[in-house]
């Protein structure tokens, strides 16, 4: 790339403004001045016209130069297009009457972005909004490096959530992976550097984001919820065996210890059978009593 296409970067620098109030008082006694000078102009008209026009000219060249700003709000003062600083003493200020004004707001905003449906890291559709807390923190390049810094930050925040949803899978049952769903804090604190590395060049910071919303899209979301369902089913069926055979083992284990009963290994299959067909039935079990003897 060229330097011809190269964008010039600004950065905020403090502005030489004035307390508006002194200035206020000087007008103030130009307008008291020009008053005495009408009163009088009948009486004496020379010295009445050298009273008025140095309180005219007074007057037209204070009051343009008036602006205020209120808490956490900024003006950008400019000279016929330059940029050449911004003012954020709160109050009433005043500038050279040729220099250009321009307010900016320094407060914090929050936006919550339109739900997008984007691929995550496995190509299911998914559905995804965030919200995000955001305030500029250089007046310069927000005003002078961005032609609307405002729809700037909307677009990236889009980008942004486009590229993390794309980054990782919406889910994992296994809990091996980083997921958007599982995993709020990690994802949120990746997608607030992210928008804090695309918006750096518009002089905004990011205080806060996070997802408002994320779910499958719906031309999946059924297929999904019964996929869900079947890998808890597998999961809690896996955690019944596995508890089943340890309570088997530790039943032998204790009948042994104790001499109850004398199992040869046909009986002990049929006793662990019947064990493992109690601890995971789904229906509650019907027990036979056996009145005669053991074989």
């Amino acid at each position: 790339m060229t330097e011809s296409t190269n964008l010039n970067r600004t950065s905020e620098r403090r502005a030489s403004a004035a307390s508006g109030y002194a200035m206020l008082l000087v007008l103030l006694a130009a307008i008291v001045a020009v008053i005495f000078g009408v009163s009088m102009i009948d009486a004496a008209q020379e010295a009445a016209l050298a009273v008025i026009l140095p309180a005219v000219l007074v007057i037209l060249f204070v009051a343009p130069g008036f602006y205020m700003l209120q808490p956490n709000q900024a003006a950008a003062v400019t000279l016929f297009g330059a940029y050449v600083g911004t003012d954020r003493t709160t109050g009433l200020r005043w500038v050279l009457p040729w220099l250009g004004k321009k307010k900016i707001s320094l407060r914090a905003n929050n936006i919550i972005s339109e739900r997008l449906k984007v691929n995550d890291l496995r190509g299911n559709p998914i559905e995804i909004a965030a919200q995000v807390v955001w305030r500029v923190t250089d007046t310069a390049q927000a005003l002078f490096d961005i032609d609307d810094y405002k729809a700037f930050v909307i677009v990236q925040i889009e980008a942004a959530v486009r590229a993390i949803g794309a980054r990782y899978p919406y889910d994992d049952f296994e809990h091996h992976e980083v997921t958007l769903r599982g995993n709020h804090d990690q994802i949120g604190a990746e997608l607030r550097d992210e928008l804090m590395k695309r918006l750096a060049v518009a002089g905004v910071s990011v205080d806060e984001c996070g997802f408002t919303h994320l779910a499958y899209a719906q031309e999946i979301a059924g297929a999904m919820l019964r996929r869900q369902q079947a890998q808890a089913v597998v999961a809690a069926r896996q955690t019944l065996v596995e508890g089943a055979v340890g309570m088997v083992q530790m039943a032998l284990e204790a009948l042994s210890r104790s001499n109850v009963v004398e199992l040869d290994d046909e009986r002990r299959a049929a006793m662990v059978s019947n064990l493992m067909v109690v601890l995971c039935g789904e229906r509650d079990t019907q027990p036979i009593v056996n009145a005669g003897s053991l074989y």
